[in-house]
């Protein structure tokens, strides 16, 4: 049985992309501009990166916010554990 897929044309980084999921296409629309946003940031920052560097550089920086986040997600999620006992 085929899976229901949404096939969404965005522009990152001054390219063009088709982005295929099961989401709402609005969410696919919202996370590819946060994406180009993020990318863009780091060329301004970083003036001479090529296409592949500044992509490289964006996966940091964005799984370095996310193992945070998962962290603090963690931690909250003790401190309720040890508030209900």
């Amino acid at each position: 049985m085929a899976e229901y897929r949404n096939r969404i044309a965005v522009e990152i980084n001054d390219q063009q992309y088709t982005l295929v999921g099961e989401d709402d296409p609005e969410h696919i629309r919202y996370v590819a501009r946060l994406v180009d946003e993020k990318i863009k940031e780091i060329g301004m920052k970083n003036a001479g990166l090529d296409t592949t560097r500044k992509a490289v550089l964006t996966a940091v920086n964005v799984m370095d916010e996310y193992v945070k986040l998962a962290e603090k997600h963690e931690a909250l999620l003790k401190e309720l554990d040890q508030q209900g006992n």
